[in-house]
């Protein structure tokens, strides 16, 4: 007799982890309490105690699919993977993934289905669902994520102040786990015993791809054919798309450039950006102005927050996504937010990167002034320490990890005073904060005053300073006895 693999949305009551194991093996998430979440049951059994839960068929799956001995999800013997047989691959329309697409359905005989996520890329994905059919997609998936990748991506990010290594503002690092959820998603979708990507075998995104889906299904399998196959470069990859008559339409083999764009950046990478040395051309920088042909003249703007998260420019109350697109336009026509860096890659190497993010830029100062005047001197320094940390979680991939929804929590509980409204001058390649103001400010002018005030003893100075200072004099007192010890005995 078959087993069924029902599909269930359901809300946990009072049904201990125990319990549920004794109806059936829960697969994608461990049973926590009582919390919502969707989830799979391998097994007959229609319901589980304490459910409230919708049940369909979402598929059979015959005795001679899965051999005995084998997991049912990876289908896994003796340390062999059984070939794949749908994947969802997480496709850009560009060489590799065209290329990729290809490749799969040869080499591993599967089925694919494409999924590619607008997040504001700035490209014209309208022609990219026919493109991947006529590759030999059997499906393909174009979703607008733009928004969720602002709300529950960029915006978490720039309230914890996290900037990789003090330049980056992890505009690839952050989408990556995005990108990744919605392969997952869709494989749940689909039937798919597999995900697959691009990512070479030299970067960090590969890490975050796969650290991602194991996270959101440790069952998956991840095919990631640049550490299978033996194309080595993109006059390989070239080549073999017109011998296998792959369309090229709108993909040349004159970039020398590795480039990654979504609505907060546009990272620019190889080529001759491999020499520390050498100075990017301007005709690198697609976002930016060059600072000496900006305007003459600067330009003010102000931001709006509350609690931490923008949501006005120069007083209009905008989207997330319109806010930053705007935003964009105005920095980058000044030249602001151009980063060259040489930085460490979670796989053990220096890499150069240059990167544009004119948004983020004026974003994460205005934040940070902000946070100056309404965050006290304590919270305000511990959270530093924090910000460091999250950047870290973020480059690495560990975007689904404990620690960095712990550490949202404690961000979020410091935000809740960062409201108010910063001024900015962007001049040429520049961005300055000139002003500041907060309903929750806590400065005070009568006590920061220079002028004479009535609220502030300077005399109580003295008795602090003798305090603060006390275990320094105590120790400058032991070395002078130490040392006429030395001078008596010599």
């Amino acid at each position: 007799m078959n087993d069924v693999v029902y599909e269930l949305r359901a809300i946990f009551q009072s049904c201990p982890p125990e319990t549920a194991g004794a109806y059936g093996r829960v697969a994608a998430r461990t049973v926590r309490g009582a919390v919502p979440f969707p989830l799979v049951l391998l097994g007959r059994s229609g319901t589980l105690p304490g459910l409230i839960c919708l049940i369909k068929p979402k598929r059979e799956i015959g005795p001679r699919e899965i051999p005995r001995g084998m997991n049912r999800r990876n289908a896994v013997r003796g340390g062999q993977k059984v070939p794949a047989k749908k994947v969802v691959l997480a496709y850009s329309g560009g060489l590799d993934t065209s290329v990729i697409l290809h490749w799969l359905k040869s080499t591993h005989g599967c089925e694919v289905i494409t999924f590619t996520a607008d997040l504001g890329q700035g490209e014209d994905l309208s022609g990219i669902e026919e493109k991947a059919l006529k590759t030999g997609a059997s499906k393909a998936y174009v979703l607008d994520l733009r928004e969720e990748f602002v709300t529950d991506y960029i915006f978490p990010t720039l309230k914890a102040g996290a900037v990789y290594e003090g330049l980056y503002l992890l505009g690839t690092a952050m989408a990556r786990p995005l990108i990744a959820k919605y392969l997952v998603e869709i494989a749940h979708r689909e039937g798919a015993d597999a995900v697959a990507h691009g990512c070479t075998g030299k970067g960090n995104d590969q890490v975050r791809f796969e650290v991602s889906v194991k996270a959101l299904d440790p069952n998956l399998q991840v095919i990631a054919p640049w550490r299978e196959w033996n194309l080595r470069s993109r006059e390989d990859e070239i080549a073999y798309a017109k011998a296998h008559g792959i369309p090229l339409e709108g993909i040349s083999g004159e970039s020398i450039y590795s480039r990654d764009g979504n609505l907060w950046h546009l990272s620019h990478e190889g080529g001759p950006l491999e020499d520390p040395w050498w100075e990017p051309d301007e005709e690198l920088f697609l976002l930016t102005t060059a600072p000496a042909a900006a305007p003459g003249d600067p330009e003010y703007l102000t931001l709006d927050f509350e609690h931490g998260v923008p949501v006005a420019l120069n007083g209009e109350k905008l989207s997330p996504v319109a806010l930053i697109a705007r935003l964009n336009a105005l920095a980058g026509k000044h030249g602001v937010g151009r980063v060259d860096m040489v930085e460490n890659r979670l796989v053990g190497m220096k890499s150069r990167g240059v990167y544009e993010t004119p948004a983020g830029t004026v974003l994460y100062l205005a934040h940070q002034a902000l946070e100056h005047l309404c965050l006290d001197r304590e919270t305000l320094h511990y959270k530093e320490l924090v910000a460091h940390k999250y950047a870290e979680l973020v480059y690495y991939g560990l975007w689904f990890s404990p620690l960095r929804e712990a550490l949202d929590a404690f961000v979020d509980a410091t935000q809740r005073t960062v409201t108010g409204t910063v001024r900015l001058k962007l001049y040429k390649g520049s961005c300055t904060v000139v002003g500041r103001k907060s309903p929750y400010s806590l400065y005070r002018e009568d006590f920061a005053t220079f002028g004479a005030d009535a609220v502030y003893d300077q005399r109580e100075a003295a008795g602090f300073i003798s305090l603060f200072g006390l275990p320094l004099r105590i120790r400058a007192l032991a070395l002078q006895e130490e040392t006429s010890k030395e001078v008596s005995q010599a």
